[in-house]
Order: C-alpha cells, then structure tokens, then sequence
C-alpha cells in the first residue's frame, strides 16, 4: 500500500476519533461525568506501545484514565499469547470483569492482541465470556476509533480480526506511560519461524516503518522532552528489507543518533543470526546508544537450535559475545533461555549452563518451554516431563541468577549516568533510575530528579541492583 494511501487511512481514524468524542460527550451529559477507561497490557514491549495508541485514541476521544477496573467505562485487555500462562491469567480476569459487567451493563469490555490472533481463542471468547463487546487483532489496532464507534452505534457485539496485512498507519495519537522515555516500533511482524513460537503466526510478516517516519516521530518525541527512545522489532536486526529505500537497521541507528536532545539510544530485539559486525561498530562508537544488547540465546545446544529453526550455532554466538564485550568492555548482555523444549536433554542443558558460564550474562529471562498450538514444536511425540523440566529449569535459573550477581559486582564504586525514573516505590526520600547496561539503581533524591540523566556513584551492590550515591 502506498504512502498516500496509508495518510488517507489515518485521516479516516481521526474523523473516527472525533466521532467517537462526539458519542462521549453526549454521554458525559446524560451520566453528568466524565467517561474513564482503562488499558491493561499482556506481554512484550511491542504490546505496551501498542496499548499507548490506543490509549491515546481513548484520551483524544474525551476518556479519562481511571485507576481501577471498578469505575471504568471501558477496559481493554491487550493480549500476549507467547506462553500459556499469559492466555490463563487474561481468562482468569475476565471472569472477574463478568461481575462489573452485571452492576454496570453499559461497561465496554475490549480485547485485543496476539491471543486474539488465534482462531479458537476467539471462538472460546464468544462462546464462553459473551459479555466481551470487542474483539480485535494486532493487524487492526489502528481502528480502534472506528470499532468503537461501530459498538456505540449499533449495540452490538463485534469481532474483526484481519488474519494479515501490509498497512502501516501513522500519526495516530498516543499516550505515553512515561514523558521522558518512549518505545519506537521500527518494524512490525516477524519472518523466523522458530519451532516453538507463535510470534509470526499472531504478528504477521516482516514490516519496515520508512525511515523518515521513525526520525520524525522520534523528533517529535524529543521536543516534547524524551531522552530515551527504544526501538522496537521482533528481530530489528531485519529492519529495512522489503523498504524501497536502502538502508540497514546500523544505518539507522546512525541517523536516530544524530537527532538534536535525543540521549539515549536502545533497541530490542537483536536476533543473533542477524548481528552485524556493521551493528557492533555503530554500537561502540556512538556514545548515545545504550552500552545494553538483549541477544536471546534460547539453547546452548546445536541440537536444540537446530531443532527450534534458529539458524545459528553455539560457536557462532559465542563469537558474537566475544565481539561485543571486547567492542565494549562495559557492555550488558541479557537473553533469553527456554528450557524443556522437546527432545532436549540432560547433556543439552549441560551446553546451555556452558554458554552461560562463557558468555557471562548480567541477566536472563528463563522460562520453562511452553506448548503453543500450531507451531512445529507443539506437535512432537517427545515433549519432556514436567517433572524433568522443572528439575532442569532449576539448574539453569541458579547458574544465571549466580552470573548476574557475579558481573553486577564489577560496577562496585563506579560512577555512571543513570536515567530517574520515578520515586522509590518503598522509600520517599529516595529515587529509582537505571544505567545504560540497564542496571536498577536507588539512591537519596525527589520528584524533581524524574526524568533527568545523573551521575551516581553505585556505592554498595545489591545483587540485582545498586544502591548509590548522586555526585554533585
């Protein structure tokens, strides 16, 4: 779809909008209040920015924010189905929105997201929660305004799933949860296809925003006071194919440094199959880009990552370790680890405790395999025991949390910028920030601090996180 085209859909969703704000106006009058909503995300970065346009739609509309699911006028759920327990948790809420639906009938339940992607979700959904009023996928999110409207005026209910698209729809508005940092989608969908994930079935192809609508968002961003900008892909490192423009994910790292108040750079996610030696130049000679790469391992075996369509070896990865921490010595590196996947064994987690231990991780997100339906995975004859799974998982949580805590020590006594982001949950008098390897830091401070990059000096380590002191 052309990029006329794609300006004509987003100015179709803004006369949705002020449709939309028509309806909510005259129902402030007829309830004398104002209108609330309230949108809660399931999973993965791409969800909660996906979840601020839409809560921005919702402001731009006449909605307020509510707190509670108690006096909300609208709740959205937006789904995550990369494992089984994020699908039982939304089911478990949505028994409870049940009970609010019968004291308050005109209450708009929505559910949108990956699980909603999934052919007998939505069929469960309508068969056995028909209080839900919307359904909508990832591919659609853009016409929430419309969809809205279309419940409003005709009193009914409405599932519009689009099982794939091309369009990306820009300048829609959005809602940040923070002022001074914002997630950036560069590209949307994935095109791996990794045995054991659901992501490209839900998400779609590969999609590559055009640059100079990255840039300009970004600029924008930067205007209104953000620092810090995140971009987002299920595998950035694929970001520009299929663009007529030439141009590479590095490329494009280049040009987002160069915008003018922009502080800090980050991005995820980095498939390693991908890692360009483009990618770790940019990386260690642009100061702005976060010293942090979040670079998912999955298995340390070459059986299992055969297996799981990951298109690199246990050597190959290790090189990129290698590059990247002798690049930049102070460099974070994070993953992700799946344990239990079919077939696997005892001799294959050895591999994966292995990589750890060479890799040396400062963090890790390690969960059990999960059975998604439709995948390859899912179908093997020889899934591994439950019981098999958590003995072995086990293992493997222990020598991460014992790495993390082993690299965090390093930055003991060690003065670095830190980016505050809010009060300490725990203690007022205190405020909580993070360094650029994305290290949680809390030191003495208030509310005036949010938002602003200081230098602290991580004076005791506490496993996880620092306590520090602000220097000057």
């Amino acid at each position: 779809m052309s990029s006329e085209n794609k300006g004509t859909e987003g100015l179709r969703q803004l006369e949705y909008i002020k449709k939309l704000k028509n309806i909510v106006n005259e129902k402030k009058k007829e309830l004398s209040r104002d209108l609330k909503y309230m949108v809660t995300t399931f999973g993965c970065q791409m969800n909660e920015r996906d979840s601020e346009k839409l809560s921005g739609i919702l402001r731009d509309a006449g909605f307020i924010r509510s707190e509670s699911e108690e006096d909300a006028d609208i709740i959205v759920y937006n789904t995550c189905t990369v494992r089984d327990n994020a699908d039982q948790r939304v089911f478990g809420r949505l028994g409870v929105l049940k009970r609010l639906k019968d004291k308050n009938p005109s209450l708009l339940i929505c559910l949108c997201g990956c699980m909603m992607q999934e052919d007998l979700i939505v069929e469960k959904v309508r068969k056995s929660y028909p209080h839900v009023d919307l359904i909508f996928g990832t591919h659609n999110n853009f016409k929430f305004a419309e969809l809205l409207v279309n419940v409003y005026e005709s009193g009914d209910k409405i599932i519009d799933i689009w099982k794939e698209t091309d369009e990306i729809v820009e300048d829609l508005p959005s809602e940040r949860k923070f002022k001074f940092k914002s997630g950036i989608n560069i590209m949307f969908g994935c095109n791996n296809f990794c045995s054991y994930c659901i992501v490209p079935y839900v998400r779609g192809r590969e999609r590559s925003r055009k640059s100079e609508d990255i840039l300009s968002e970004i600029e924008r961003l930067t205007y209104d006071g953000v620092k810090e900008v995140m971009l987002l892909g299920q595998n950035v490192n694929s970001y520009g194919r299929g663009l007529e423009e030439d141009i590479t994910f590095s490329e494009l790292l280049r040009r987002v440094c160069r915008i003018d108040g922009l502080e800090r750079v980050r991005f995820m996610t980095s498939h390693p199959k991908d890692l360009s030696d483009e990618l770790i130049e940019v990386m260690k000679n642009e100061e702005k880009i976060c010293k942090h790469i979040h670079l998912p391992l999955q298995s340390g075996s070459d059986k299992v990552l055969s297996d799981m369509n990951r298109h690199y070896s246990k050597e190959k990865y290790l090189g990129i370790v290698k590059k990247l921490r002798e690049a930049m010595p102070d460099i974070a590196i994070t993953t992700d680890i799946i344990v239990g996947y079919p077939g696997e064994t005892h001799e294959d987690v050895n591999e994966t405790l292995d990589v750890i231990e060479v890799a040396q991780y400062e963090g890790a997100f390690t969960f059990e395999y999960s059975k998604r339906t439709g995948t390859p995975a899912a179908s093997r004859e020889d899934q591994v025991p439950e019981d098999v799974v958590k003995t072995e998982f086990d293992r493997v949580l222990k020598a991460v949390q014992n790495m993390a805590a082993k690299k965090a020590g390093r930055f003991t006594g060690r003065t670095l910028k830190v980016l505050v982001e809010g009060v300490n949950d725990r203690d007022p008098s205190m405020v909580t920030g993070r360094t650029e390897q994305n290290y949680v830091v809390h030191f003495k401070g208030d509310r005036s601090l949010v938002g602003s990059i200081t230098e602290v000096e991580l004076t005791e380590c506490m496993g996880f996180y620092f306590l520090g002191r602000q220097i000057g």
